[in-house]
């Protein structure tokens, strides 16, 4: 890169962002995916990746490709005005409180990383036919009846994303739609697969379970009449993408309903039931169902009802696009 007075103002310019050499700190000490970035920094994915491409274009990073996801790492020049405007940016956030927290949740994540690696299981996995108990410190029968109250009449082909042990997809066949629950661990679906043997044939709903990841699900384009995300959002590395999943596999006029927490700040839920996000704010998951292609979104607020002291929550509801829809939608 020359040293004339455009690259300069293009150095100085890149570098004026504070959040920018808070994610360039971060990656020159690790390779983090987006939803790692997400965590550390606290931030939305739209922002997290808008700052991304700004520091890919300016080549100060490169990335790779692991599995569904895209690691980032700092790929600064060893010499010339990017590595001496970056050392004396790094200098200055030596000593800044926010870089220390930074740092603190770096070696957090990393911790967690380490131990779903030496594991091979994730949290789910762990907990598998227990969650039924565990998760009902979310209160969320009523959540459910919420939800499935936006649908109409039965023999739909649904999908429930992230659907776990099944509680919802079996409670979507009993209304006499044919259910397709998606989840990635094992230990869930092989209690969702015992459920559904109990009470068959007395479901009148056809119900299936697949093995899939909620950011690349296992389904056809346009295949389902409505996805459903019941507490899953905030368990994924990159909810806005799962959101374009959902979007992706139902037909034009079909919805997408997603039930979860508003922003909030019981963090011992990330300890106890596996959150990688505590909470949305309501902006952002407009701005991810609007980015998804989605059209009339709807999103009612509920305080929590249950005894114990929980977050907000919500049911969203939009739909994909159909002729009838207009430019407008």
């Amino acid at each position: 890169m020359s040293s004339g007075p455009e690259a300069l103002q293009k150095v100085f310019k890149t570098l004026s962002d504070p959040t920018r050499i808070r994610i360039l700190r971060l990656l020159e000490q690790e390779e983090l995916i987006v939803g790692e970035l997400m965590n550390i920094l606290g931030m939305a994915q739209s922002r997290v990746s808008r700052h991304l491409a700004i520091l890919r274009e300016a080549g100060l990073l490169t990335d790779r490709r692991d599995g569904t996801f895209v690691a980032y790492r700092l790929a600064l020049p060893e010499d010339g005005p990017w590595a001496d405007a970056w050392a004396l940016s790094r200098a200055a956030f030596a000593d800044d409180p926010t870089a220390k927290r930074d740092d603190t949740l770096l070696r957090q994540a990393l911790a967690a990383r380490k131990a779903r690696a030496l594991s091979g299981r994730s949290f789910f996995d762990e907990v598998g036919p227990e969650w039924d108990a565990l998760r009902t410190v979310f209160g969320d029968d009523l959540l459910r009846a919420r939800a499935t109250a936006t649908l109409v009449p039965p023999r739909l082909r649904v999908a429930d994303i992230g659907t776990g042990t099944g509680v919802l997809a079996l409670e979507l066949a009993d209304l006499g739609l044919d259910v397709i629950g998606i989840d990635q661990s094992g230990a869930m679906l092989e209690a969702a697969r015992d459920k559904a043997a109990e009470l068959a044939p007395a479901t009148p709903g056809r119900i299936e379970f697949r093995t899939g990841d909620a950011h690349a699900l296992p389904l056809e384009d346009a295949s389902v009449d409505a996805a459903f995300g019941h507490m899953v959002l905030h368990s994924l590395a990159e909810p806005g993408r799962a959101i374009q999943e959902m979007a992706r596999i139902v037909r034009p006029g079909g919805q997408v309903v997603l039930v979860d927490f508003l922003l909030h700040d019981h963090t011992w839920m990330a300890q106890e039931l596996g959150l990688l996000w505590l909470g949305f704010e309501e902006a952002q998951l407009r701005d991810w169902i609007t980015e998804a292609g989605l059209v009339a979104p709807r999103l009612r607020r509920y305080a929590s009802e249950a005894k114990r002291d929980l977050p907000a929550s919500f049911v969203a509801t939009a739909h994909r696009p159909s002729g009838a829809d207009g430019a407008d939608g």
